[in-house]
């Protein structure tokens, strides 16, 4: 009877473990800020696993398991004002970016 018990949890558990993907994403950000800006955004959605943004390639890593879409972490991007992918910033929060958070805000 233990080992039925042992054996019905052990399959349960595998069940209910989910898929993780990771996918890339071009972004307009432009320096450190904008890294731990985005980072710390996605971070704080339930099911990213983790994530991580190149700087210099504007790429952003993100690994998620299947309680969240790739649209919810582009939207949550774009709504701290930056681009994901095909999907652009919103407005107003590009606006109150600091200047060098702005496309081409290092030159």
């Amino acid at each position: 009877m233990k080992k039925l018990i042992v054996l019905l949890v052990l399959v349960s558990s595998f069940a209910f473990a989910g898929e993780i993907k990771t996918t890339s994403i071009k972004t307009s950000a432009e320096c450190s800020k904008c890294k731990a800006r985005i980072e710390k955004a996605v971070n704080g959605l339930d099911g990213v696993k983790s994530s991580s943004l190149d700087v210099k390639s504007k790429v952003f890593t993100v690994s998620y398991d299947e309680t969240i879409d790739l649209a919810k972490i582009n939207k949550t991007i774009n709504n701290i004002g930056y681009d994901a992918d095909s999907t652009r910033a919103d407005e107003t929060a590009y606006k109150k970016l600091p200047k060098c958070c702005k496309v081409d805000g290092h030159k």
